[in-house]
Formats: structure tokens, sequence, C-alpha cells
């Protein structure tokens, strides 16, 4: 029995699908901006480079089903702070909590799976601002956008062969979709980095362009896809996306758990122990 004088907190589930103003969200690792037609999702953790934590991947599904539920808003922006897009997890925190613990693993990988899925199934176009590098996990949630800037000084890389984790959050199962697959097998098994002119060249993104030009390429996005029909909109996403659903849906459930029990094996523990004792020198 709960104790009467305990004071409970207040329900913060909202009882309807409706948007709310961003400052009512208290979001810490991402802003969260709306001024109509578009709603702009910033990562902000510049300090590490915009990796994922637990409560950031939290906070982009929150904006995302917000951004779904306003009528107002008929685009959405993903971008980060600072010099980089994302680079995927965060390495520190998964190293501290992750290792040697599967179930936490499991749990910590639906909240990245849950973040995909209200971002692609948001049912209005988006577009990623990808303002600087892209690593890993970074790479899979540009990917997850409908269409993507990126500014041409930058890079998209994956890692997770040299760091103990296979890179199926979307890569597996996108790149091959996005660019053909040889050269998805190229970017995930030998590591290498794609500039993004090379990004754009293979598809990867739209447009690779100076960071002169980055905001004025979003914004001719923003203002070509804002004055389309958003029903006739959603459904044409809808029917584009059933490729990529597809392997998704097919691959990502068994993921989660391989990926899980793999936090239990030598060869993850020493590759990320090995990564942060170099990123400490």
């Amino acid at each position: 029995m709960l104790d009467a004088s305990v004071r409970l907190a207040p329900v913060t589930e909202p009882d309807a699908p409706r948007p709310v103003s961003p400052d009512q969200l208290g979001f810490e690792r991402i802003v969260y901006e709306k001024t109509p037609p578009r709603a702009t999702i910033t990562l902000n953790r510049p300090e590490v480079l915009n990796a994922f934590d637990f409560r950031m991947l939290r906070e982009i599904a929150r904006a995302c089903e917000d951004s779904s539920w306003d009528d107002e808003i008929k685009v959405v922006v993903v971008t980060g702070t600072g010099r980089a897009f994302c680079v995927g997890a965060d390495l520190k925190a998964w190293g501290a909590d992750l290792l040697d613990n599967p179930r936490e693993y499991w749990k910590w990988f639906g909240a990245f799976k849950d973040m995909h899925d209200r971002l692609r199934e948001i049912g209005k176009p988006t577009v990623a601002r990808v303002n600087g590098i892209a690593v890993g996990g970074g790479n899979e949630l540009q990917m997850a956008c409908d269409l993507a800037v990126m500014v041409d000084d930058a890079f998209i890389r994956h890692v997770g062969p040299e760091h103990g984790s296979v890179p199926a959050g979307g890569a597996t199962q996108w790149l091959p979709i996005f660019v053909g697959d040889r050269r998805a097998r190229e970017i995930l098994l030998v590591c290498d980095e794609i500039p993004a002119k090379q990004a754009e060249e293979w598809g990867l993104v739209n447009r690779a362009v100076p960071v002169a030009e980055l905001d004025a390429a979003v914004d001719y996005y923003v203002e070509r896809l804002a004055v389309k029909l958003p029903q006739t909109l959603r459904y044409t996403k809808q029917q584009l996306n059933w490729w990529r659903d597809i392997s998704w849906h097919d691959t990502v459930g068994h993921a989660r758990d391989w990926l899980a029990m793999s936090m239990l094996g030598d060869e993850a523990k020493e590759a990320i122990r090995g990564f942060l004792a170099k990123d400490k020198r």
C-alpha cells in the first residue's frame, strides 16, 4: 500500500493527440522548434558530437510524435549542433552501462528502434540537414529521413565492424536500397570515409553544398514540400517506404536480440574498451 503522505508526480502523458508548445516538453538533449510550416529537431550534445544517449533517443521520438500531431507543421527538419550531425551511439555510456549487460542493451536498442519508427512514420516529409560528419547511427538517422542536404566538407562513415557493433540499426537494411549491394558492402565492411560529394554521387544524400548554401538548400525543399497536399503526400511517402519497411521490420527485432547478447562477448568488450582507452589519450 502506498503511503498517503507520498505526493505523486502529475501524469505527463497527453489525454489526446494534441500538439503542445516545445517549451512544455522540457527537452534537455535536443532543441525542438516549431515555426510553421516547419518543425526543427536539433541534436544538441556538441561536446560528444551529438552522440545518442538514452534520453536523446526518447526526446527525438517525442518531438516526432508532437510534430505528427501538429496540423500546422508540414515538414520536419533534423539537424545537429556544432561540427557534427551525429556520430551514433555514445560509446562512453555503452562502456559504463551496457557491456556485460545484455538486458540493459536490449532496452536501450528499443529506444533506438522507437525513435526510428516515430521518425519514419511521422506522416510528413522529413529533411536531414547534415551540418557535419555522420557516422554510424548518424548516417542511419539521415537515411531515415526522406531527403538530405549535406555540407560538402563533411563525410559519412560506418565503424561498427571496428567497434564491435553490427550496423543493423538501418545501415544493413537500407544501404543496399540507397547505393546498391556492392557499394553497401564497401561502406560497411571496409569502413572508409565517404566524402559528401561522393555520397551525393552514390545517392546517399540529395545534395552536397558549401556550408554557406546549406540553409538555402534546406529552405528550398521545405518550401516545395510545404505546399503539397498533406494527405496525398503522406500516402505517397507510405508507398515509397515499402522497401525500407520490409527490410527493417524483417530484421530489426532479430538484430536487437543478437546485438544485446553480443555485449557478453569478448570481441565487443575488447573493441569498445580499446576505443575508450584511445579516446582518453
